[in-house]
């Protein structure tokens, strides 16, 4: 029998559990970078998911170790700009380790005289081979190639890297670190009750779903990351114009394309006034207007989780939701999502390895 994506998904609870007990030990090359010197200005090289997920992620580096972060894209990297001597830490974010565009930033970097740390869930890939250290995800190889596991799996490890650092250079007590992990445990518990509500909340509302043309998530601070995955997520599963954007930037342009068959998705992570805001105002304009709130009950066109939590920590909760949305939406339209296809793009196009 086949895996399904569906089947990556609740895998989470038990993959998430486990990197949080290994992490002292997969955890161990990021160590022995610290005791090197500190880590003032980090660079992230990513694409795809892995951007997506970096920038769920890129709040607590700033927040819990006081790390200046910059996330970029590996191609205009590559071939456009000039390597900041003031870097003293590069990742190269790749779950797959075979992104051709990653490989070359990662060359472009080294020849440059940085270290570069791989993160990946295949240590003995390209990316990884060539690497000065990895970071390993540690959630295994994903067999589906819309990947779930391994995007919530480097998060987590994303989160866990900041956690590290912070607690390494002072800029967080133990105090905060043991409330944070115990945090993160209690999320990866409470994932069963997420799956069961949002299957609840697709059943409910699965005939305005299936029949929108266009779908757009909205969220802010560090959710801006889920909508950027919704939008990739959806684009690659649904296969229907798709996109994710940041509050205030949807608010300066995109909104003049909303129309009554446009489906909105408001991701917050506890009641926001400048979100409730542009949903009151949006919702006579368009097909639908969900909203996706880590806290309260679910009720007319809110799925509620109940799960009140900190900011930094509620992409790892709220991307869930959104994974399974684009697995049964998928499926509510009719598309078969093992039935693969472009299935010789990666060998013509070249952008796996």
């Amino acid at each position: 029998m086949s895996v399904t994506m569906m089947n990556c998904i609740e895998r989470e609870p038990e993959a998430l559990a486990r990197i949080l007990d290994e992490y002292p030990h997969t955890l161990a090359p990021l160590r022995e970078r610290l005791a090197q010197g500190p880590v003032r200005r980090l660079l992230i090289l990513a694409t795809g998911s892995s951007m997506n997920a970096a920038q769920c992620a890129v709040f607590a580096f700033s927040q819990w170790a006081q790390v200046q972060i910059e996330i970029k894209e590996p191609y205009p990297f590559t071939h456009y700009e000039r390597v900041d001597e003031a870097t003293d830490w590069i990742i190269a974010l790749s779950q797959s380790g075979k992104s051709h565009s990653t490989l070359a930033a990662q060359r472009k970097a080294q020849a440059a005289g940085k270290k570069v740390c791989c993160m990946t869930s295949d240590a003995s890939s390209p990316l990884a081979r060539e690497a000065d250290a990895v970071l390993d995800i540690n959630c295994g190889i994903e067999p589906v190639g819309f990947v779930t596991l391994g995007f919530s799996a480097t998060v987590l490890n994303l989160l866990l890297v900041a956690l590290t650092i912070g607690e390494a250079q002072g800029t967080l007590d133990t105090a905060t670190r043991d409330s944070t992990l115990q945090s993160l445990r209690a999320l990866t518990e409470q994932l069963p009750e997420v799956i069961r509500r949002t299957d609840a909340f697709i059943t409910h509302y699965q005939a305005a779903l299936a029949a929108a043309p266009r779908y757009v998530a909205i969220g802010y601070g560090a959710l801006a990351g889920v909508a950027k995955e919704f939008e990739t997520k959806f684009t690659e599963t649904v296969r229907r114009p798709s996109s994710g954007f940041e509050l205030e930037a949807y608010m300066h342009g995109p909104y003049l394309e909303a129309n009554g068959e446009h489906l909105l998705l408001f991701i917050e992570d506890a009641p926001h006034p400048r979100l409730a805001a542009l949903r009151d105002y949006m919702r006579p304009h368009v097909k639908a207007a969900f909203t996706l709130s880590a806290q309260g009950e679910s009720t007319d066109n809110q799925l509620g989780l109940n799960f009140p939590l900190d900011h930094l920590l509620a992409p790892l909760l709220l991307i869930v939701p959104v994974q399974i949305m684009a697995y049964r939406v998928a499926a509510l339209k009719g598309i078969n999502l093992s039935v693969r296809i472009f299935d010789d793009f990666d060998q013509v196009l070249k952008s796996k390895i």
